[in-house]
């Protein structure tokens, strides 16, 4: 077991573990620890605790010390120069014609580097901007590309919930979210309804997934046959994930009713043909390519559709060789010798001669 403290060194970034050696660290607490940016300025989010050594990225740290008041005057300067030096970059980027948008400004708490956040559709070729910009701040300078999903985390705003962006107060991972959340949470896909400020699935999806995957195993399927308690059997037409109630079609010669039960007052199921009742999950060839716009790049569901398109990524080169021999049977077959034969075979089916006919 090994003391550890968390430590996280912005707003809704991530949280490190650090030793607090012999010192006395309380939670809210800011300490001045060292990563490998440099000397950082960071906030106690998780108090004093042991944990195992397997959970514990090796080498962990001490921390440098507790944060004094001309520690936090200075961490207040630092983010004065910010403010000061996002208006000289954007300046410098318009000077150079540059088509990129800076997001905003990140001092070290030593000053030795200077870290800018920018966005662009692709490629920049800055290497003329950073030597501009070194010139003038004289110290290190990084400039990091960022995708959207980040830019909306460091930018902030207000979701359609009318609450404040998950990733801007809280969110210290992007967790994967896919498409099939949204069905297993019966929701529109319709996707200004399922996508973010960011323009990719919003990242709530993920929170009721385990409960709707735990709810969904207990519900029958739509189509299949089920006996209720009192000796009815029918066909499952509607199913309410939340309430856990299930409506049949009960068939009584010519008649037919529709019944609500308890999931618990079900037994003796028998799967059937599984059919679809929601009009909602109806998805046209428009919305569908759509749909395929909100996934992240490197999501699992992108990755196969793009396979299952012909177009693979990195990952599926094995894959693409042996679309091309089968597109090419010619592709990859030895030459053919001068004394090849293609009469020529073995056994009983071998092709006779002409002379011997």
């Amino acid at each position: 077991m090994v003391k550890v403290i968390g430590v996280r060194l912005r707003r809704a970034g991530k949280v490190y573990y650090f030793a607090p050696g012999e010192r006395e660290v309380n939670r809210n607490d800011h300490v001045i620890v060292e990563t490998a940016q440099g000397v950082e300025y960071g906030k106690v989010v998780l108090s004093p605790r042991e944990l195992p050594d397997d959970q514990i990225v090796k080498p962990l740290k001490e921390i440098i010390r507790v944060a004094t008041k001309e520690d936090d005057q200075k961490y207040e300067e630092n983010k004065k120069k910010e403010k000061e030096a996002a208006v000289i970059a954007n300046e410098r980027i318009k000077n150079h014609g540059l088509e990129m948008k800076l997001l905003g400004v990140e001092y070290t708490f030593d000053n030795n580097k200077v870290l800018f956040y920018f966005t662009a559709d692709g490629r920049v070729d800055f290497r003329e901007l950073v030597k501009d910009l070194a010139a003038v701040f004289r110290t290190r300078i990084e400039l990091r590309q960022v995708g959207v999903r980040d830019e909306t985390k460091f930018l902030g705003g207000v979701g359609i919930c009318g609450r404040p962006f998950c990733c801007h107060t809280y969110l210290g991972d992007f967790a994967p979210v896919s498409i099939k959340m949204a069905k297993d949470q019966n929701l529109s896909l319709n996707p200004t309804k399922i996508s973010g400020v960011c323009g990719r699935l919003m990242c709530c999806l993920r929170n009721e997934q385990d409960t709707y995957e735990y709810l969904n195993k207990q519900l029958p399927r739509i189509g299949d046959w089920v006996t209720a308690i009192d000796g009815k059997t029918g066909e499952v037409q509607s199913v309410n994930v939340i309430r856990q109630k299930v409506k049949l079609v009960i068939t009584n010669g010519d008649d037919k009713e529709i019944s609500e039960y308890d999931v618990s007052d079900l037994k003796d199921r028998r799967s059937g043909k599984r059919r679809d009742f929601s009009v909602e999950t109806q998805v046209s060839k428009e919305e569908e390519e759509a749909l395929a716009d909100l996934l992240d790049e490197d999501s699992e569901e992108k990755v196969i559709k793009e396979a299952r398109k012909g177009r693979p990524n990195r990952d599926h080169a094995r894959w693409d060789m042996n679309q091309k021999k089968a597109r090419d049977p010619s592709r990859g077959n030895r030459p053919k010798s001068e004394n090849h034969r293609p009469d020529k075979g073995k056994g009983r089916f071998r092709k006779k001669p002409q002379e011997e006919r």
